[in-house]
Parts: C-alpha cells; structure tokens; sequence
C-alpha cells in the first residue's frame, strides 16, 4: 500500500509491504526535515497489519491434509476416527465465492480433525490428519 504523509511541512511517499516500509520519493514543502524524518512516518501503517490468528495444533500421527488456498471452511465431512477412502471428500472450503472439495489422497482412517466449520485458515493450513 503507498502513503503520502506529510511530516514537518515535507511530504514523504512511502509503500508498506507486509510490515516493512519503504520510502519512495520526498516532496520539498515549507520546511526542510531532519534526516530521520521517514521511520516516524512510517511508523502508524506497520500497525494496521492484522495479526496472524493462532491456527490449531496437530496432535495426531500421520499425513497431514493441508489447505490449498486461503478461505473459509464451510463444512466438514468427516469426524475423528472415520475409515475414508481416496478422493472421498473432506473438507468444503470457500475462497473468492467459490465452494473447494478438499479430498482425500489415500484410503485412511481419520486419526485429527483439525478444522472447524466458519475458520479461516491459510495456504497450508492443516484440515485433518490421516492415519
């Protein structure tokens, strides 16, 4: 995201990427600016950043079935302890209006459920663990 702020009458353009800042061009306005003028600047947009929510621990043995994209879990299939077979489904999880089958790779037993119905989870994210 790209800001102006204007700081002690000069105008600092500065990009903020994942919590990082970045000064990309200064305006000359009234006053010239102490030479650390940019880091203030750049201090209130590292905030706005949202914090990484807790994801939920994998205590089980076994393979991890993992989400393919960030979204949000509409239903889950199977429960603890379920036999399942390959390309039976999983999980159904939403990403940009759209509803994703999440199957199984191989025949199992479901030793985790690691999702639950309304998370959000991220790419990589584990849904359910396979014994």
């Amino acid at each position: 995201m790209k800001y102006k702020v204007t700081l002690n009458g000069k105008t600092y353009e500065v990009e903020v990427e994942q919590g990082k800042a970045m000064l990309l061009d200064e305006y000359e306005a009234v006053a010239p600016a102490p030479a650390a003028a940019p880091t203030p600047a750049a201090a209130p947009a590292a905030p706005a950043a949202p914090a990484p929510a807790a994801a939920p621990a994998v205590t089980a043995a076994g393979e991890t079935v993992a989400a393919p994209m960030p979204g949000t879990v509409l239903r889950v299939e199977v429960t603890q302890g379920a036999a399942v077979k390959a390309g039976q489904l999983l999980v159904v999880l939403e990403a940009m209006k759209m509803e994703n089958e999440i199957l199984a790779p191989k025949d199992g037993t479901v030793a985790q459920v690691v999702a639950q119905k309304g998370a959000s989870v991220e790419t990589g994210s584990p849904l359910v663990v396979l014994a």
